[in-house]
């Protein structure tokens, strides 16, 4: 950790499983959290499929912070898995001792208690899939962790979301529109600055590769995924595109090394598309400033440390 800067109390969200991105973004995380940029509250999904926080759990072990809270979303979440199987593969193969869901919190209470102990503006939330958990969360009500409401909460304790959404400056993208009413909620309603990297940012960012080739890791979750993930499409030959890691970069690095950004708001439609209007306030969209390659290689290498 350099100079005086202390780390970010970060409460990571993703939908662990339709796609695997998320792993190389939940190796970041802990990248960064070795480094001393990054104190992990907690790994949450977003889905509901059965072995998500089994598998949450792999990552964490993996990583030397088996103790991390995990949660995942309540009975209105998505149940959407990997068709690679990836998921099984890692569960099987290396240790962790959450064995089921029910073995974890529901979302929305670990937010709130989390929240409800943290101090004032302290907060960074990372989301790197569906605004399931964080639509109930601004939906919540005072319990016995927080007098306070969701938005009220959110709005005294969080400093700041990053989300991997939408597409600029117009289109659809996976993590808005699985969950149309959720995205809305959250656009229309978040009450702190929200920082958006958009479907056209990771695209063009290809990972993964060096990782599956580095003869000298020999054991590790993170390069099975990609090993298995990589061989069964022929679109991920030159790697995965890294939308989610790049949530987990502007969040933790220094994001003005990497990227500007562009005030305004991102409008969700009732079909799950988005739009941009930079007219408006509250919302920042990252636009590429290093070339694509600086970006990429150091990703790669981040994900191979």
């Amino acid at each position: 950790m350099l100079g005086n800067a202390q780390p970010k109390q970060v409460i990571f969200d993703t939908d662990m499983g339709p796609d695997y991105d998320d792993v190389g973004a939940i190796t970041l995380l802990h990248q960064f959290a070795d480094q001393g940029k990054a104190e992990i509250l907690a790994t949450i999904a977003s889905t509901q499929y059965e072995g998500v926080a089994a598998v949450l759990n792999v990552f964490n072990t993996y990583f030397k912070r088996p103790g991390i809270p995990i949660a995942v979303a309540g009975s209105h979440g998505l149940v959407l898995k990997d068709f690679q199987h990836w998921t099984d593969t890692v569960i099987s193969n290396y240790p962790h001792k959450i064995a089921s869901n029910g073995d974890v919190m529901k979302a929305v209470e670990l937010y709130r208690k989390l929240l409800g102990k943290a101090a004032d503006t302290s907060i960074t939330i990372i989301t790197v899939g569906f605004f399931t958990n964080i639509a109930d969360l601004l939906k919540s009500g005072p319990d016995k962790y927080s007098t306070l409401t969701g938005v009220e909460l959110v709005k005294k304790k969080v400093k700041a979301l990053y989300s991997m959404a939408g597409r600029f400056p117009s289109g659809k993208e996976f993590n808005v529109d699985r969950d149309p009413p959720s995205s809305i909620h959250v656009f229309n309603h978040w009450p702190r600055p929200l920082y958006i990297s958009g479907f056209e940012i990771g695209e063009k960012i290809f990972t993964g590769i060096p990782l599956v080739n580095n003869a000298a890791i020999m054991r590790s979750p993170v390069k099975d995924v990609y090993r298995i993930s990589t061989a069964l499409s022929d679109e991920d030959r030159n790697g995965r595109k890294s939308w989610d890691q790049t949530a987990v970069l502007i969040a933790l690095d220094d994001l003005y090394k990497y990227y500007s950004l562009e005030e305004g708001r991102m409008m969700v439609a009732g079909d799950g598309s988005n739009t941009w209007d930079a007219s408006k306030k509250g919302h920042y969209r990252i636009i590429e400033k290093l070339p694509v390659k600086e970006v990429t290689d150091l990703i790669n290498q981040l994900m191979m440390r």
